[in-house]
């Protein structure tokens, strides 16, 4: 109880101490010891690091759950290291409503059949994106979450000691200088009556005081080395971040490739090529076209231009370089290999969203979205 109690009031003195330095350091009247750059732009830069991806993560959340009652009830389902239930999406629950409404109203019904079809597509839909909900949440919020909740704390609590281990330096510094300053005014007025010179009691604090200063300095230097290494992986934090960020993209462009595709009633739906993989990012995944058979886009009635009876002009012709792979929906269409180099041109009547390609003896429309036209 004793040995408590003594750590408790020595614990407290330095608390007070070190309020006290801190205080006269805002206040201007006292010395601060300032670290050096290198160390300063990895402190800015780790706490941008940290703000920034405490933004993105609350985003994502309320992206991926809009519903605050079931993000809250996750946090708990987390802290209580439980598994969080599985969720029908609302596109499932509306999917599977339909399909009984169209029991009770009769399959064979105009308005049964609709439903049925229409809830197979809605179920499909609410399963897609319940996949993308689960794939983002493990490949990009865990990341993000490990890092504020693990890295961030361990780099928070050796900055927190390092502040301190300043503190302690710079009470030291300023003991030195104390001492100093008295030992040099005892030199200047010397008094002969005393029994024990004041400048040999001063001298010995003031060796104190040095030697405290010391150990400061290396205490000091040595958590300042800590803390620099645990910032330099910050860098490598952010290799992680963007690994994981590429996940996440790549499981939304998924997502929407797969909405398009089952969303559409069979004689209307779009086409979408398939889904984006990670050799595209950086960058913008692959644009989902409609196809050539949809009224209105690129639709060339029959009789008014036949892709194979189209010559190629002397003039006007120019190379290309495909970005992605795409297939042919049709016999019209020319299939495309990404990097691959064709010739392409426009003829009079075509929609402008579609040049006429060729390769060797292929020739179809190509989709100008998937290319890059040289000069």
């Amino acid at each position: 109880m004793d040995f408590n109690l003594k750590k408790l009031t020595s614990d407290a003195g330095v608390f007070f101490t070190r309020a006290v330095q801190f205080t006269e350091e805002k206040l201007g009247s006292a010395e601060k010891t300032e670290l050096d750059a290198h160390l300063e732009n990895l402190i800015a830069r780790a706490d941008c690091t940290k703000n920034w991806t405490e933004k993105i993560f609350r985003q994502t959340e309320v992206l991926l759950q809009p519903n605050p009652s079931a993000r809250i009830e996750e946090f708990f389902y987390e802290k209580l290291d439980k598994k969080i239930p599985s969720r029908t999406t609302n596109g499932e629950l509306l999917g599977q409503y339909m399909l009984d409404a169209a029991k009770d109203f009769g399959p064979g019904t105009p308005y049964g059949s609709t439903l049925i079809t229409v809830g197979e597509y809605q179920s499909r839909l609410g399963g897609a994106e319940r996949e993308f909900l689960q794939t983002s949440a493990i490949n990009f919020l865990t990341p993000l979450r490990n890092f504020l909740e693990g890295d961030w704390r361990t780099i928070s609590k050796e900055r927190r000691l390092l502040e301190n281990r300043r503190l302690d330096l710079d009470i030291c510094k300023a003991r030195v200088k104390k001492a100093k300053q008295a030992e040099a005014k005892a030199a200047a007025e010397p008094d002969f009556q005393e029994t024990r010179p004041r400048n040999y009691v001063l001298s010995a604090s003031a060796s104190a005081a040095e030697q405290e200063l010391r150990v400061a300095q290396t205490e000091f230097d040595r958590q300042a080395e800590v803390t620099r290494l645990l910032l330099e992986g910050i860098s490598s934090t952010h290799v992680n971040h963007l690994r994981c960020l590429h996940e996440f993209v790549e499981a939304q462009a998924t997502y929407y490739a797969q909405s398009l595709y089952y969303g559409g009633i069979p004689s209307t739906s779009a086409t979408c090529p398939s889904p984006v993989s990670s050799a595209t990012l950086p960058g913008v995944s692959p644009p989902c076209l409609a196809s050539s058979s949809t009224p209105g886009i690129a639709q060339e009635p029959s009789g008014q231009l036949k892709i194979q009876d189209v010559q190629q002009p002397s003039t006007g012709h120019r190379k290309a370089k495909v970005l992605y792979d795409y297939d042919a929906h049709d016999t019209s269409e020319l299939s495309l290999l990404a990097d691959e180099l064709i010739t392409v041109y426009t003829v009079p009547g075509m929609d402008p969203d579609w040049l006429v390609g060729e390769r060797g003896n292929q020739k179809g429309k190509v989709p100008v979205t998937y290319l890059e036209l040289l000069s």
